[in-house]
């Protein structure tokens, strides 16, 4: 269905440090990073897409956290989940929702909510049970 997604950031030093931490846990490897424009992206396993992309807003103003957007990343296992939840509060994320079911989504719906040092809202979830 993605291609890719790109969230926008400000700060590209400390996105790519807590995003290079939060794609090692979920077993996302690096595709790319130029610091000069400034992007990098990570691509999922087998590849090549979907990939997730950081970096400065192409229109070049401020990057700005979005309301009611949200980017929700598969994790294989529930424990990867909360490996996920902890790397990214240790790195600079907020906490939205501490991991754990949420069967009002569906019975094995195992979730984490948090947002990046930017303030972009993200979710790890695995559906199995």
């Amino acid at each position: 269905m993605f291609s890719h997604i790109f969230v926008g950031v400000q700060d590209f030093d400390r996105a790519f440090d807590f995003y290079t931490r939060l794609m090692e846990v979920l077993g996302n490897t690096s595709r790319f990073c130029d610091r000069q424009r400034p992007w990098a992206g990570w691509q999922s396993q087998p590849g090549p897409r979907p990939l997730f992309v950081i970096g400065a807003p192409y229109d070049g103003n401020p990057h700005a956290a979005g309301n009611g957007q949200m980017v929700a990343l598969l994790a294989n296992d529930r424990a990867t989940v909360d490996k996920a939840y902890r790397v990214a509060l240790e790195n600079g994320g907020a906490s939205e929702g501490a991991p754990g079911l949420r069967p009002h989504y569906h019975e094995h719906y195992y979730g984490a909510y948090f947002r990046d040092p930017e303030g972009n809202k993200l979710c790890v979830v695995c559906h199995h049970p």
